[in-house]
């Protein structure tokens, strides 16, 4: 891969945009080595969560490739469309926690790209924004969808409406990052989160992932059934027996087998 950078340690995977002098601008190869590196990491049953980030000190990802789109017909901008949201939402529901570390601008696909992850921590100098009708479009990569689900309605559609950006400390007060950190300290913070993560229950974390991911597209009725679904397959693992055991017998330190 050209435009992909691709590390795994202990069990976390991390995948980095690396087009830095482009901004890290997602070009259709750019999507198509991020989708190949996703199934790599999917393939490795030994990740149980995975970090998404971008080459450099200025950019996440700074949107998609304008000059690849500008010529685009209608078909060949729906079938664009079409391939970003597959790979965005192929993060949005893969089976292991995905966290955003938004180095810098996060702008049109780079803040869509963000929001498809699980879990969005950003350096003090992340901008976000969706410029899209500025350019005569509309967000593409499910902007329109997931930025109203995150931060509500009404400011999604401010933030879209006027184009404008926002800064990182704006953005962790609508609920659009969990968390603001000084730039030398992003990657620390999130690779301490990620280690967290990973020493738990892989599919007791899978499993809540689906939980919620699911139990938002309907009632809380229906949540409610999804999520006893998710309960009860935990008590069919290894994983159940042996963790309620370690707490029984006062175990501190775990490790869990993924079975």
């Amino acid at each position: 891969m050209e435009t992909i950078l691709l590390n795994v340690e202990g069990h976390v995977a991390t995948i980095t945009i690396n087009r830095p002098k482009a901004l890290n601008a997602l070009s259709t190869q750019v999507l198509t080595e991020l989708n190949e590196a996703l199934n790599e990491v999917d393939a490795n049953k030994d990740v149980y969560a995975l970090v998404i980030t971008g080459a450099g000190e200025k950019s996440f990802v700074a949107g998609a490739d304008i000059a690849e789109m500008k010529e685009k017909s209608v078909e060949e901008a729906a079938t664009y469309g079409k391939f970003g949201n597959e790979v965005f939402r192929k993060i949005e529901t893969f089976r292991c926690p995905v966290i955003a570390a938004v180095n810098g601008f996060a702008l049109g696909g780079g803040c869509e790209l963000a929001m498809s992850c699980d879990i969005r921590i950003a350096s003090e100098n992340a901008v976000f924004g969706q410029p899209e009708v500025g350019l005569g479009i509309t967000p593409g990569f499910g902007g329109t969808q997931r930025l109203a689900r995150i931060v509500g309605v009404g400011i999604a559609k401010e933030m879209i409406y006027t184009a404008r950006n926002i800064k990182a400390d704006r953005a962790l007060a609508i609920g659009l990052v969990n968390n603001v950190v000084a730039a030398e300290e992003l990657m620390p913070t999130v690779m301490k989160m990620a280690n967290g993560i990973a020493k738990n229950a892989p599919i007791a974390v899978a499993n809540s992932k689906k939980a919620i991911n699911n139990g938002l597209q309907t009632d809380i009725d229906g949540g409610i059934a999804i999520e006893v679904e998710e309960f009860s397959n935990c008590f069919a693992t290894e994983d159940q027996t042996y963790g309620m055991t370690c707490f029984l017998e006062k175990v501190k330190e775990k490790t869990f087998s993924n079975k």
